[in-house]
């Protein structure tokens, strides 16, 4: 298979002023697509430069980011004061607000008594919003989002090996193995190896919408695609899907940026992480 280039940075101009994007060649994409991601801002994908028609995309390009050019440019504009709300909140800092299950919470970073070894995070109730205590110890070198990443990773699991044992028997599917990654642009994927893999992020966003990704996964191991024998799957266990898909997607930024310092502005990398218009080319 030939080797994926690296994403280039172009810019175009449109009816409404210059437009900067990125162009992704990518050995999965058939046509293409353009997606609002929460780091990288406007990304257009396209099948690589060997698959016919594709060698010189601009044209297309062009024409399909004009015709959409309301869409995208009113999702950069909601991304970018979506960001403004990210970076307020402060990061991995004493006092800032943090994510879980769905909702805010306070981080304290306290030092650790002398004798432990390793840091810990506790959850607890306050008066005004449940806390995430960081207990850093002395001799452990790991930084505060570290520790706390790790704290999640592993309510994560939990939550998904939960999900899976709540729905897999009705369902009539058993996955073979069940992993947690940090993808950017998809929180699940099944393969016909009955592998399931999550987002540990998941633990950031409320326990229903978890679930509805589970739920989704599980279903593709009774059926690959998106048809309407697999949606009438998933709407058996999950009624409300659309609107924990939706939530997904509103939060997708907030979610993927939740340990990140509060001036981070790093490059990013089907349930789609990022937003996208209707049709395609």
């Amino acid at each position: 298979m030939p080797a994926t280039p690296d994403p280039e940075e172009r810019r175009v101009r449109l009816p409404g002023g210059w437009l900067a994007y990125w162009l992704r060649r990518s050995a999965r994409s058939r046509t293409l697509r353009v997606t609002i991601d929460p780091r990288r801002g406007v990304v257009v994908s396209v099948p690589l430069a060997t698959r016919r028609g594709w060698a010189r995309p601009e044209r297309e390009v062009e024409r399909f980011l004009a015709d959409r050019e309301g869409w995208i440019r009113r999702h950069v504009v909601r991304q970018e004061r979506l960001r403004a709300v990210v970076r307020s909140r402060g990061g991995v800092a004493d006092g800032a607000e943090f994510r879980y299950l769905g909702e805010l919470h306070r981080l304290r970073l306290v030092a650790a008594a002398p004798s432990v070894r390793r840091s810990v995070v506790e959850r607890s109730g306050a008066e005004d919003r449940d806390e995430l205590l960081i207990q850093l110890a002395r001799r452990d070198r790991r930084s505060a989002a570290v520790v706390l990443e790790a704290w999640l990773r592993e309510r994560a699991g939990d939550a998904i090996d939960r999900a899976v044992a709540a729905h897999a028997p009705a369902l009539r599917v058993q996955p073979e193995r069940i992993t947690l990654r940090d993808p950017r642009t998809r929180w699940g994927s099944a393969t016909r190896q009955r592998t399931l893999s999550f987002s540990w992020r998941l633990i950031l966003a409320p326990p229903s919408a978890l679930e509805t990704v589970v739920v989704h996964e599980l279903a593709h191991l009774r059926v690959f695609g998106h048809g309407p024998r697999f949606w009438d799957l998933v709407a058996a266990r999950r009624p409300d899907h659309l609107l924990w898909r939706r939530w997904l997607r509103l939060h997708s930024h907030e979610l993927h940026a939740a340990l990140d310092a509060p001036d981070a502005e790093a490059l990013a990398g089907d349930w789609p992480a990022g937003e996208e218009p209707e049709g395609e080319a």
